[in-house]
């Protein structure tokens, strides 16, 4: 049972990617998208979310692309994973809920929802770059 949503990791590899190959010059969409093996319209919404929330800094241009908009230990998954949902909700805000979800299920699960959100605002893109790194 998948607790983050496919979008969310999504979003959690790029940031993370960004980190790593953004050496003095952005990372466009285009090579993120290749790398991910993904069409670049499906990780443009996911992009454009992480720079509205200030997690990434979007370079236009010919040589534009994506970096850091924040220190690496100042960027937390749960940053990443709440703006990646608000990709989700915009994409899902036209479908109504059934009364059951919206007045008994999110209620139930808002707790165990606020301690997952604490758990990941302790693990930052910096401490995911290092576990990274002996992969690369």
């Amino acid at each position: 049972m998948p607790l983050v949503s496919r979008k969310g990791i999504l979003a959690i590899a790029a940031v993370i990617d960004v980190a790593i190959n953004a050496q003095g010059r952005p990372v466009s969409a285009k090579a993120l998208a290749a790398r991910h093996k993904l069409p670049p319209r499906h990780l443009e919404p996911v992009l454009q979310a992480l720079v509205r929330d200030g997690i990434l800094r979007g370079i236009r241009g010919p040589h534009g692309g994506y970096e850091l908009a924040r220190e690496h230990k100042k960027i937390t998954a749960e940053d990443i994973l709440r703006s990646a949902s608000r990709v989700e909700d915009e994409e899902d805000q036209h479908t109504s809920l059934p009364k059951l979800v919206s007045d008994v299920v999110r209620p139930a699960l808002a707790e165990a929802e606020r301690s997952f959100s604490t758990a990941l605002g302790r693990i930052n893109v910096e401490d995911m770059v290092k576990r990274a790194a002996p992969q690369i």
